[in-house]
């Protein structure tokens, strides 16, 4: 019989007294001392972030946590009018649509980005990588993530922002160089404006935070689950679930009448 694996975790332990999350003390350490956004920083690094790292951090939390009547926002909306007893099952249903179009596509940019330049102490050409970049995705006919908006233009706003804050706590290193070089030769060999958008934008700076591609995506699906709670509020506050199902419902099949 095979040896099975010990089971262990480093995340937290409990006693009768003391519940400890990567060797702190919740209650003493952590609990009006750490803020929510540098808490998700412990628990993803490993360690609290020092000053810089939880202004820039912070910032780039804060920005996904609400875009309006989304996708996500719907079925969050749509799923709590079915099933009003389970708020969880609303925002888990909103959050389950976080994929590769809507606020997921910040993990294919920090990929993009981090396969690039695997050692961010020797970026190389960045004009070089860019270029090869946008060549390799228009030859295969595929999207470019982390630039362009249906809504916002010419230019996303978040996206200057936080590279501004970026910048002014001292990460304005390579990986959001190649962004925006991504963005301006896209922009011009594909004849369209393309600027960087919020994603490309936290792709990035999560990238100079030395945050691991494979987990980036987490920083947008903690972020929205914040204002999926404040959309299943108003939704029980003022209900307009029942009114978006008739309103679909009406136009959908109005050929048929």
């Amino acid at each position: 019989m095979a040896k099975r694996k010990q089971l262990k975790t480093d995340i937290c332990w409990s006693t009768e007294d003391k519940i400890t999350i990567k060797g702190l003390d919740l209650c003493q350490d952590i609990m009006g001392k750490v803020s929510l956004g540098d808490m998700a920083f412990l628990e993803m690094m490993d360690r609290l972030p020092n000053e810089r790292e939880s202004r820039v951090f912070n910032a780039l939390a804060v920005i996904l946590v609400e875009h309006g009547m989304t996708p996500s926002a719907i079925v969050t909306r749509m799923t709590l009018a079915g099933a009003p007893e389970a708020m969880q099952a609303a925002v888990a249903a909103g959050l389950s649509g976080l994929g590769s179009v809507f606020v997921g596509s910040m993990e294919n940019a920090a990929r993009l980005l981090q396969d690039a330049i695997p050692d961010p102490s020797s970026p190389g050409d960045i004009q070089a990588l860019a270029d090869r970049i946008v060549d390799d995705h228009a030859a295969r006919k595929r999207t470019l993530p982390g630039i362009g908006h249906h809504i916002h233009k010419p230019q996303d706003p978040r996206a200057p922002r936080l590279f501004e804050i970026a910048a002014e706590n001292g990460y304005d290193g390579p990986y959001i160089a190649l962004m925006k070089a991504v963005a301006d030769t896209a922009t011009a060999k594909l004849g369209r404006n393309l600027p960087v958008n919020a994603t490309g934008a936290i792709a990035a700076v999560a990238s100079e935070l030395s945050i691991p591609w494979k987990i980036v995506r987490g920083i947008g699906v903690m972020s929205r689950a914040i204002g999926l709670v404040a959309h299943v509020l108003e939704e029980l506050r003022e209900p307009m679930a029942r009114e978006i199902k008739a309103m679909v419902e009406e136009e959908a099949t109005a050929h048929l009448r």
